[in-house]
């Protein structure tokens, strides 16, 4: 007898096709569904393991023993020639090769499903970094809801130590935080943020002791990779942060990036809980970028260096604050351009590489430089900062400080990459996203404005600035109504701001609705009487109400006050005074009041000149068009085209300003055509002060067009129809009351 043949006598190749096919089935289910019930991985590997090692000794005992009908016995005590156990074991046999094929196919059918699921998944997680981290928002546990704050400032902390382990990918802050208090999955959040594993814990203060819990997680499947308990008192919260971000720092060193060495972390500027305290407030209160918001973190962070006069990073915070409370109005250029140096270069001076540090001053420098008339302090201001960008990509204030710096030269194209590159990083920042739609809307691009801003308020409500956005592109659609309730949400989220019921104020003195524009004035005025919009609405006022000697009366105060050209406040009332005297007959006599009260305001060749006096030679041009030789009247307008073009600037980029160089050039045809393809094409509400504009003396030829007649008069009752929608809408809001 062959050794093959004694094989299969002893039914050795039966047992083992069995033992395979058995344990591929197996090994196939207990490898799938471990992880899920949150096995460690080894429990996988083992399972693998323990069917290879099994099958030589499976092999060797079917040579010895056979399985018969009466039990396990040895080979020689089974009676082969006995024809009922002939037929027993050829039925058996069949039944196990029928068993096998259908083995074989269901385990196929099962593989190939977990096979296509694993290439689902591994195309969604195709671009997710093994060495990522999401410090997800820490749960305030204690019975005080407002010690929150104290909850994300520790989380904030835990992400800012954990951002300096090199090679590791931490997700930024306000994406983390977009998931605060969301029933969603650990798997589900790190999916959405693109990390391996994610870092939650708890908070619980009371009194001077706090709890906290912490637990790195990794999100394939469940798997704690580390947690631990700390009971301390808050003398020692900066040492629990330490010990917190090493121990994850490390545990992710050694198991994700090969190296279990310690590593060292800067953590906050501050040994003093009590300032630390403050500064977390801050950084809460300054979230919404709203006047009270920005006043309040300006309060509490003056309060913590009270306390600890050396909290560095109470000064960066701070340069900041006030760098957004010069954009919102909330300060004036002059103070706020020299308290954000002072805080920024303190703070340069303790940690000279703060790429946030750095960037504030050079742009509260630049802008300073800028106004004073140094033509190359925007390029120069552009290029530092995009060096920084390089260096620190993962900060978003120094790249918002760019995408201002572009858009002073109306470079918007610029801006787009640069927010999407945040974007990239920190997906659900709504202040990106804000930033995005703004960009947008320079470039008439509204569908993706409009969805860059609802996305930017889907992930923070209370931002008063998204509203007046979505209110502009109402009003660039001829919605009137739709521009006054968005502009009224962001009153009702930001109360302290004097501007925006002073914007909504001169929006309806140009519709001729003064008894309504008359209650949002005296909200301005209760709440910034000497404000740049309140010397505004002085004007706005008595042009509603027809009373011309009132607003040059208005007009004049605002240039011997010097007001700040702040939303063209300054540059308007010269406007208007230089108009009204054109009018009247009277324009060389203006424009030598206006002289006296700024000496030199009109030199356009002075080696430099302000921007707030720039502003006003390019309304002067109103005046000199009747008063200066034409030979001269050019002359003045190439140098201020050439002044432009040295910054960047293409004034024709903008429609009105097109059409004015082109009829103060004589070109009017031209000026007709960019009129009709670029300007009447929009909505009035887009141009309430159209009138002003047309009606100078040197428009006449423009105004006898008949296309241009049929423009205007389409215009005017659109006007009409916007006036009685915005009025309807406000009474039916006061019948409400």
């Amino acid at each position: 007898m062959s050794f093959v043949t004694e094989l299969r006598r002893r039914n050795v190749f039966r047992v083992a096709a069995a033992y395979l096919v058995v344990g591929w089935l197996l090994t196939e289910v207990l490898t799938t569904i471990l992880p899920t019930l949150g096995a460690p991985e080894w429990a996988s590997r083992a399972v693998i393991l323990i069917f290879a090692f099994g099958f030589i000794p499976a092999v060797v005992l079917s040579w010895f023993y056979e399985i018969s009908a009466e039990g396990i016995k040895l080979d020689q005590d089974v009676d082969r020639d006995d024809p009922a156990k002939r037929r027993a074991a050829k039925k058996f046999e069949r039944v196990s090769i029928v068993g096998a094929v259908v083995l074989i196919v269901f385990v196929g059918l099962f593989s190939a499903r977990y096979t296509a699921q694993d290439v689902v998944e591994s195309d969604t997680d195709s671009g997710i970094v093994a060495t990522s981290v999401a410090v997800l928002p820490f749960v305030n546990m204690s019975d005080d809801a407002d010690n929150e704050y104290f909850s994300d400032g520790l989380t904030e902390t835990l992400l800012h130590m954990l951002a300096q382990i090199p090679d590791l990918k931490v997700a930024a802050r306000t994406s983390s935080f977009a998931f605060k208090d969301q029933n969603r999955s650990i798997q589900e959040i790190a999916r959405a943020l693109e990390v391996a594993h994610v870092l939650e814990g708890s908070v619980q203060r009371v009194g001077d002791r706090v709890r906290i819990t912490a637990q790195l997680i990794r999100a394939s499947d469940g798997f704690h990779v580390w947690s631990e308990v700390y009971d301390r008192t808050l003398d020692d919260i900066f040492g629990i942060q330490d010990e917190i971000a090493g121990k994850v720092g490390n545990a992710l060193s050694a198991s994700l990036l090969g190296d279990s060495a310690d590593t060292g972390f800067a953590g906050v500027t501050t040994a003093d809980p009590d300032a630390y305290d403050l500064y977390l407030q801050a950084r809460r209160a300054r979230a919404t970028y709203s006047y009270g918001g920005l006043q309040e973190a300006e309060d509490l962070l003056k309060g913590a260096l009270l306390i600890d006069p050396e909290f560095t990073d109470a000064k960066v915070e701070l340069a900041s604050s006030y760098v957004h409370q010069l954009e919102t109005g909330l300060m004036d250029k002059q103070t706020a351009v020299a308290e954000i140096i002072a805080m920024a270069d303190q703070a340069l001076e303790e940690r000279p590489d703060d790429p946030v540090a750095r960037a504030t001053s050079i742009y509260a420098k630049a802008i300073s430089l800028a106004s004073q008339g140094d033509k190359d302090a925007i390029p120069d201001l552009i290029n530092e900062l995009e060096a920084i960008v390089a260096r620190a990509p993962a900060e978003p204030e120094p790249r918002m400080l760019l995408v201002r710096a572009y858009k002073s030269l109306q470079r918007f194209e610029d801006c787009i990459p640069v927010i999407e590159g945040a974007l990239s990083l920190d997906p659900f920042n709504p202040a990106l996203h804000y930033e995005l739609g703004t960009a947008y809307l320079e470039l008439q691009e509204i569908d993706k404005a409009r969805a860059a801003l609802e996305r930017s308020l889907e992930l923070e409500p209370a931002q008063p600035n998204a509203y007046t956005y979505l209110g502009a592109l109402s009003l660039y659609e001829g919605d009137g109504v739709g521009y006054v309730s968005h502009f009224l949400k962001a009153v009702a989220v930001d109360p302290r701001d004097h501007e925006l019921p002073g914007v909504l104020a001169k929006f309806l003195y140009e519709l001729g609705i003064v008894d309504v524009a008359d209650e949002f004035r005296r909200r301005v005025k209760m709440l910034s009487p000497n404000s740049a919009i309140a010397y505004q609405l002085d004007i706005a006022r008595a042009r509603a109400l027809g009373d011309t000697e009132a607003a040059i009366a208005a007009a004049r105060r605002a240039v011997q006050d010097d007001i700040e050209d702040r939303r063209f406040a300054f540059g308007g009332a010269v406007q208007y005074l230089i108009r009204t005297a054109v009018a009247e007959g009277r324009v060389e006599e203006e424009l030598a009041w206006i002289e006296a009260q700024k000496p030199g305001v009109f030199d356009l060749d002075a080696a430099q000149i302000p921007s707030k006096l720039r502003t006003v030679q390019a309304v002067a041009f109103d005046g000199w068009a009747e008063t200066l030789p034409h030979d001269e009247l050019l002359r003045r307008l190439d140098a201020q085209l050439a002044d432009a073009s040295s910054m960047g600037i293409d004034p024709t980029e903008n429609p009105n300003t097109h059409i004015s160089i082109l009829v103060l050039q004589g070109r009017i045809d031209e000026a007709i055509e960019v009129a009709l393809a670029e300007i009447f094409t929009q909505s009035v509400a887009m141009h309430l002060h159209w009138r002003d504009m047309l009606m100078q003396p040197r428009y006449a030829e423009f105004l006898a067009d008949q296309r241009v007649q049929d423009a205007i008069e389409r215009w005017e009752d659109e006007e009409a129809a916007l006036r009685g929608a915005v009025q309807s809408y406000f009474a039916d809001l006061h019948a409400a009351r």
